[in-house]
């Protein structure tokens, strides 16, 4: 069940009808029932992969404060990385068994030694590294102490599977979500700002979604699945076009999904705040799928020892944090070449600081002007959509030529004739994603320069401008949202991660 949906558009109203209506003290069974439907809609056997996890954290947050005897320590550390393997492992099966089989052929075959010839017939279970790594936050949280043991399954249940942010994120804190909903007897059953707030953040991710997201893709895949008909202008279009639809279709589902769950009297984390802005990658990514970047910072950068042994070590947890991001993204190497060019970025942009510095000192440069914070941003953006290529294409091989292509076939004409209309999109379809994009870009600004997002922005309008925004908003998402018989729906990206 998609957030852009039929199904879900019956499916939501409802549960928020019968949330609105029964008594408090069944709210929660009432949400895990509906976050349990919601995402056996997809592939009900795979809710026991769901429920096995949430089982597996939710007993050994409870060993940990059972244990009084005997070495506490040690067996506090047992139980923790006997959880954190089996929950692991659950992914590395369902995720990443092909993916290793596949590599150690590749290995085989250049040492000339016979393939293994078994793959095993899976189908990715959607979400399950968002849910995963969301039970194991909560684990590692109490058995650091940061948070009390939750002892009512169902409230953890809920909090491991609740709907809006189960299958793409974000990535709650048992701080945060789980706190909430300890407290979900007391939550206002109706409130009005709150309601037009989560419905307006509703809309512009289902605007994100439909009318962005899902039409540049079609020129981005009409280019990429054909990248050797096209010259460079073609494929850096399409490479920013991917830059654009990647960022609108995660960002549009994370955007849905924070606006549902404060509909409902939840405030789930900011993911995005205009990465597209950011000065430098390390700036980017504070921006950008912050849940997760959070997670590794907090989960495994540190306890590798962060930046407290050392440059070289910091530099080398660094690498370690991208390349396992890229490998959390997908079981594809492209994806760990994606994860590395980040972690090089940071550790090549640490490097060259203070010889960066010491050039604009001497240059007499204003880093404090606004040309400069533009140039960063540019820079930053061209070195985005160069790694963003490796994510794109199926295969390291496919990228290096892509950029290879970019390199020796110039094709400037195109800007000044009719070619850009023959990537997918019509001379209409495309002066619509312009239109678009130009609405994404002012939504972005005020982000940025403002320090709002839409829905607070809107608030601090007249109510006139409100609805305008509001109901255009809407009627682009009808007219020109891509959808209907003839629309090959597009699944939102992260189901696949």
């Amino acid at each position: 069940m998609q957030f852009n949906s039929v199904d879900f558009m019956i499916f939501f109203p409802v549960v928020i009808a019968v949330y609105f209506i029964i008594p408090k003290k069944v709210r929660m069974l009432w949400l895990l029932v509906a976050s349990y439907y919601f995402y056996m809609s997809w592939n009900a056997i795979y809710a026991l992969l769901i429920g096995g996890s949430t089982v597996i954290t939710y007993v050994s947050g409870l060993l940990f404060s059972a244990y009084k005897n005997g070495n506490i320590k040690r067996k506090k550390r047992v139980t923790m990385i006997a959880c954190i393997v089996v929950n692991l492992g659950i992914l590395a099966v369902f995720k990443y068994a092909n993916f290793a089989i596949e590599s150690v052929n590749m290995l085989l075959g250049v040492l000339k030694i016979s393939a293994i010839d078994h793959r095993l017939d899976f189908l990715l279970p959607v979400g399950i590294s968002f849910y995963t790594f969301q039970a194991l936050g909560y684990m590692i949280d109490v058995y650091r102490g940061d948070v009390e043991v939750e002892k009512n399954f169902i409230r953890y249940a809920l909090f491991v599977s609740f709907f809006p942010q189960l299958v793409a994120g974000p990535i709650e804190r048992s701080k945060n979500l789980l706190n909430q909903m300890r407290h979900i007897e007391d939550i206002q059953l109706w409130n009005a700002r709150r309601v037009a707030s989560g419905s307006i953040l509703m809309v512009w991710g289902l605007f994100m979604k439909m009318v962005i997201a899902d039409r540049v893709s079609i020129l981005v895949d009409t280019v990429f699945n054909n990248y050797r008909m096209y010259g460079s202008t073609e494929l850096i279009i399409a490479a920013i076009g991917f830059t654009i639809q990647i960022y609108c279709d995660f960002g549009s589902y994370s955007m849905i999904a924070i606006g549902a769950a404060k509909i409902m009297g939840f405030e789930l984390m900011e993911n995005f705040n205009a990465p597209y802005f950011a000065k430098n990658i390390r700036d980017f990514w504070s921006r950008w799928h912050i849940s997760l970047s959070t997670w590794f910072r907090d989960y495994l950068y540190i306890p590798l020892g962060g930046n407290r042994k050392g440059t070289k070590r910091k530099y080398i947890n660094t690498m370690i944090v991208f390349l396992v991001s890229g490998l959390w993204h997908g079981a594809n190497w492209s994806y760990v070449v994606w994860g590395g060019i980040h972690g090089a970025y940071q550790v090549i942009g640490d490097v060259l600081k203070p010889y960066r510095k010491g050039i604009a000192e001497k240059c007499k440069v204003n880093t404090e002007c606004f040309s400069w914070r533009l140039l960063q941003t540019m820079i930053t953006f061209v070195l985005v959509v160069f790694a963003w290529i490796f994510f794109r294409a199926d295969t390291i091989t496919q990228a290096l030529r892509y950029i290879k292509r970019i390199i020796v076939k110039p094709t400037p004409w195109i800007l000044f004739n009719d070619g850009l209309y023959n990537l997918g999109l019509n001379r209409t379809e495309m002066n619509i994603l312009i239109i678009s994009i130009v609405i994404l870009l002012l939504v972005d600004m005020i982000r940025v320069f403002k320090g709002m997002t839409l829905d607070a922005f809107l608030f601090t309008q007249n109510i006139w401008f409100e609805w305008v925004v509001l109901i255009g908003l809407i009627l682009m998402i009808f007219i020109f949202g891509e959808y209907g018989p003839t629309f090959d729906a597009k699944q939102f990206i992260y189901f696949q991660f």
